[in-house]
């Protein structure tokens, strides 16, 4: 089974398009045969995806830091839940148990596992892809800012090509699928 790490955000956001896209997404990767690998969360689009995961069939897992698992709210009802002690050690968990990465829209905590995630591939730590769900255009200044980083040679075009894009979840993973086959 392939797994898809999901970078996202532990709340909801203003707009009730992230956590419907966020159910969209959950279900969609359950039903494509995706597993869902997360930060563990019950709340905000996090749990939503969950959920979704859950209700449509699939696994789930979390990889949570014990300091933060009264904070997020663990979620109690995922296929496997793993306790580690540090955000680094969650962030190679998903890493590893992962075949494939995703920003979903989130925050500040969001955008550094996915950049770190990205980076590793850059510099040929993994080859897995990385991809964006530009859900109602969050991440549409993100985009350009790497476009102005490649145009100002800060960043290879080659490796800006290798971020998998969308606006809708289904194509997410329908680009995804083309990247690996498992």
């Amino acid at each position: 089974m392939k797994s898809m790490a999901v970078f996202c955000g532990s709340s909801e956001g203003h707009d009730p398009i992230y956590m419907e896209k966020a159910k969209e997404f959950g279900t969609a990767l359950a039903e494509e045969g995706w597993q869902l690998v997360y930060g563990g969360a019950r709340v905000g689009c996090m749990g939503a995806m969950a959920d979704a995961v859950l209700e449509a069939g699939g696994e789930v897992i979390g990889v949570m830091p014990e300091k933060l698992m009264e904070n997020e709210r663990a979620h109690e009802h995922l296929t496997t839940l793993h306790t580690v002690q540090t955000i680094h050690e969650r962030k190679a968990m998903m890493m590893e148990l992962s075949d494939g990465l995703v920003a979903f829209p989130g925050g500040t905590g969001t955008l550094e596992e996915w950049f770190e995630a990205f980076t590793w591939g850059i510099v040929g730590f993994h080859s897995k892809p990385c991809g964006v769900l530009n859900i109602n255009g969050y991440y549409g200044p993100l985009i350009s800012l790497l476009d102005h980083m490649v145009a100002e040679g800060f960043a290879s075009e080659a490796a800006m090509k290798q971020i998998v894009t969308s606006t809708e979840p289904r194509e997410f993973i329908e680009k995804m699928n083309g990247f690996i086959k498992k």
